[in-house]
């Protein structure tokens, strides 16, 4: 029954493996016929080549980029790129002032902007607004009367006091056309001064001095908003958190703009010198969370949130040049890793089919299957979350051939431990996948473990060699459990292997003397020494149970009372005794 029990189960678990494929199968399928999905993995920088984009920083006259500003700048693009799901990036500076992000195959335009996006972000109260007209071409900006007075009538009191809008810059906003030179320098105004801008709906705003920086922002993030019922508006909105000072800030700010009437109730949040929105304010925010809703779409909500919760980039960029680049390696160096790879296995194959005859066939099996799960699963990430096969992942591939080959010995190895202790091979299956998967799971555990820690603390191509050993570390796993041990199981069952064929591997008689119980051993194999022999003794000794060895002395105790005083304990007298004689 409990063999029929076994059988059963690794029939389900076989099943539940054509399962797992079959979702694999048909997801990427799926996404071939109704998105950009591929039937291949694909390849990062190294490998295929991809687009080369080199940032300049915008400095005012006289002014240097330091080697801090560059180091703070490449970290934080680092960021946003990873965030975006691109992965095998580069992004390194050039020539002490430049900026050059190199990004596998081609990004679409919401990376691009993540990229080129200084995201400098401010917090400015409105001091007026009006809806703009716009040329079709860029102008210079239109002149404003010299005469006109640039000096407050009097001193503002706060960033929303209305002091702040002389006559020149009343006369400035008016002629304000945001589609002018001055509309893209925007970005580039003192924080201490007021400032005219536009958004993307076309209503231009003159707006008083930053309140808040985007460095006083803690963290942000993307989702759909709710009602207080907990029922979806399907709005998507942006939730921003602020840290100690900007808590206290934006309190500030929200309390004084609550009490006022109009447009400057409202607060416009500036990103590259550009309003994104400008809301009204509801309440005094004392709690440090808020909320910017608008015409978010989800790819759009999903690209502010990320440039808020990486930062402002200390100095602003512009794009100096993008361009396509070649594979720096190419596809020579991709066949010189698969050859090394095939090698690998051919080398495993030839040990596995040497040390365990037919029973390594098992061997190869499983590591088809592991092969091919693999494939499927570096598919589907390359799908869904941009991941890319470098030279250094097909490195951590290659590795994985050892690692999963040497599961199999070890489970093999135990099936042979238990039949050498005199079980039958059903039983031997059973009892070897017990020890053995402990340590299996230990083993890959620490190699998970290295792998994670790898892929946190390296950059570059380093992580894809993290990641991909990771992954196929995950794959052992599920290999050993869902495909190896019930094939085994399954085999067990068969002659071939049951009766201990010589070619099957599994021939107790060639493994050396096995222990039957009450310390007693088959014959061993023609051909064991003698020292195997008495070795074997020996191991039959010390796994006597209790029972066993009292019952052994019951016996020794017997034969010296029938054989008398001369006859040792525990051992039998051939010797008579002395009424033997008489009679």
């Amino acid at each position: 029954m409990a063999q029929s029990t076994a059988v059963k189960k690794a029939w389900r678990t076989l099943i539940w493996l054509v399962v797992v494929f079959g979702v694999l199968i048909g997801t990427i399928a799926g996404g071939v016929l109704w998105s950009n999905a591929t039937w291949t993995p694909k390849l990062a920088l190294d490998l295929e080549g991809g687009t080369q984009i080199i940032l300049t920083p915008k400095l005012e006259s006289g002014d240097q980029v330091s080697q801090e500003q560059l180091d703070q700048a490449v970290s934080i693009i680092r960021q946003r790129v990873d965030a975006s799901g691109v992965s095998e990036a580069e992004v390194t500076t050039q020539g002490g002032t430049n900026v050059v992000v190199s990004i596998p195959g081609s990004p679409d335009d919401e990376t691009l902007n993540r990229i080129e996006s200084s995201a400098k972000l401010d917090f400015r109260a409105v001091l007026l607004a009006d809806v703009a007209a716009t040329a079709t071409t860029a102008s210079p900006s239109p002149t404003v009367d010299p005469n006109l007075s640039t000096t407050p009538t009097a001193s503002p009191t706060n960033a929303s006091d209305l002091a702040w809008v002389t006559p020149a810059l009343q006369a400035q906003f008016d002629n304000f056309d945001c589609n002018s030179e001055a509309a893209d320098d925007a970005g580039q105004a003192p924080a201490d001064q007021p400032l005219i801008t536009c958004d993307d709906n076309g209503v231009k705003y003159l707006l008083g001095p930053v309140e808040i920086e985007g460095a006083d922002i803690a963290d942000a993030s993307s989702g759909i908003a709710t009602t207080q019922n907990g029922s979806s508006t399907g709005q998507w909105v942006v939730d921003i958190s602020f840290n100690d000072a900007g808590t206290k800030k934006f309190a500030d700010v929200t309390t004084r703009l609550y009490g006022l009437t109009g447009v400057q109730n409202q607060f416009a949040i500036v990103l590259d010198g550009r309003v994104i929105t400008a809301p009204t304010t509801g309440g005094a925010f004392t709690d440090g969370k808020a909320q910017i809703s608008g015409s978010f779409t989800q790819e759009s909500a999903k690209t502010l949130a990320d440039q808020l919760k990486f930062g402002a980039l200390p100095i602003g960029f512009t794009t100096q040049s993008s361009e396509a680049i070649s594979a720096t390696l190419g596809s020579t160096q991709l066949l010189s890793g698969l050859i090394a790879g095939a090698i690998g296995l051919l080398l495993v194959i030839i040990y596995s089919l040497i040390q365990y005859r037919v029973l390594g066939t098992v061997t190869i099996a499983s590591l088809v299957v592991a092969a091919a799960l693999t494939y499927l699963l570096v598919t589907l990430m390359s799908w869904r979350i941009d991941f890319r096969l470098s030279l250094a992942g097909v490195a951590g591939l290659i590795v994985a051939i050892g690692i999963t080959a040497d599961s199999f010995i070890v489970y093999f190895e135990r099936i042979r431990d238990e039949l050498r202790d005199g079980k039958v091979l059903t039983s031997s299956v059973q009892a070897g996948w017990k020890r053995a998967i402990r340590t299996i799971t230990a083993s890959d555990a620490v190699n998970f473990l290295a792998a994670a820690v790898l892929y946190v603390l390296a950059i570059g191509n380093v992580r894809g060699f993290a990641f991909t050993l990771g992954l196929t570390t995950i794959v052992d796993i599920i290999v050993v459990v869902l495909f190896t041990h019930p094939l085994m199981t399954l085999l067990a069952e068969l002659p071939f292997f049951r009766d201990g064929h010589k070619a099957s591997g599994l021939d107790p008689r060639a493994l050396g003397a096995v222990y039957r119980g009450r310390a007693q051993f088959r014959a061993p194999a023609a051909g064991v020494t003698a020292a195997k022999r008495g070795s074997s003794s020996r191991e039959a000794v010390k796994r006597q149970t209790i029972a066993e060895r009292k019952a052994a002395e019951l016996a020794g105790t017997s034969a010296g009372i029938t054989g008398g005083s001369a006859g040792k304990p525990g051992t039998d007298s051939t010797r008579p005794t002395d009424e033997g004689k008489n009679s």
